[in-house]
């Protein structure tokens, strides 16, 4: 991995806001966040919250699996006893290569959604977040925020920002058609072997990852046989990790973002 260019963090504090936003601070040369909110409890507990970027758009930020030289985004609700659990509802990301590094980034102006489960009575939210945000230099960002709780007052403003980055959330593929085929890990060329059947889907636009996020996989590559896509894993592989492992495949059709999962067979080098 890609040392950090610099290593320091900016720790802001957020007083405290009602309804649907706290006031924007910046964290870096250029670079603002704040927490928004829907200022909406569903009748299951749920809100929807999200981290807004305000950033150049030369400045970038990274995906859940960061990638080669990629710093990750840490959220803590722990501070809240209201708070039973969050999910971030990860945008599809853009593929960057700089450097030599491929890392998965979202540039410019960003909302990460968050999905926030609260235990009855829950009337304010601290968070404690931690970001990677890089141009010329890499500053992992902190900030806490504290945001009061109003299910009587909708926040439309930033309900439609929210709305606008969950529609490029990447959601399950539930047709029984299936675009992609049987993924096999090639430990002779110590690739993904990802055969495609639906020509909708971009083969260029295909991430492959796990859970954990290792092994870390590298960029689409086109196979000389037709509707076939080689991703390299990126350093050396054990087979007997890869087998059987659940991989999570996200990709762009021309109807948004997808994502399907696929166990991984070995085909064993000769």
């Amino acid at each position: 991995m890609r040392p950090i260019i610099l290593s320091f963090a900016l720790s802001v504090l957020v007083l405290p806001a009602i309804a649907g936003e706290t006031p924007w601070q910046e964290v870096a040369p250029g670079v603002k966040i704040r927490l928004i909110s829907t200022g909406q409890i569903k009748p299951s507990g749920h809100t929807l919250m999200g981290i807004e970027i305000d950033m150049p758009a030369d400045t970038k930020t990274y995906w859940r699996v960061p990638g080669e030289s990629g710093l990750p985004t840490e959220l803590d609700f722990g501070a809240t006893d209201g708070v039973l659990g969050h999910e971030i509802l990860w945008p599809y990301p853009t593929l960057d290569m700089t450097g030599g590094y491929l890392d998965y980034v979202y540039f410019g102006p960003t909302v990460l959604p968050i999905d926030v489960a609260l235990a009855p009575g829950a009337t304010q939210v601290d968070l404690s977040a931690i970001l990677g945000i890089c141009s010329d230099i890499c500053v992992p960002a902190q900030a806490q925020f504290s945001l009061a709780l109003d299910d009587g007052s909708p926040d439309r403003a930033n309900g439609l920002r929210l709305r606008q980055a969950l529609a490029m959330s990447p959601i399950d593929w539930d047709d029984y058609a299936q675009p992609i085929g049987d993924v096999v890990f090639d430990a002779r060329t110590n690739m993904l072997e990802i055969p495609i059947s639906d020509p909708a889907l971009d083969p260029g636009s295909l991430i492959a990852a796990t859970a954990s996020g290792e092994p870390l996989f590298g960029a689409p590559q086109k196979s000389p046989e037709p509707n076939l896509v080689l991703i390299p894993v990126l350093g050396e592989a054990d087979h007997t990790d890869l087998g059987d492992q659940r991989v999570e495949l996200t990709f762009m059709t021309d109807m948004g973002a997808f994502e399907i999962e696929r166990s991984v067979a070995v085909e064993l080098a000769d």
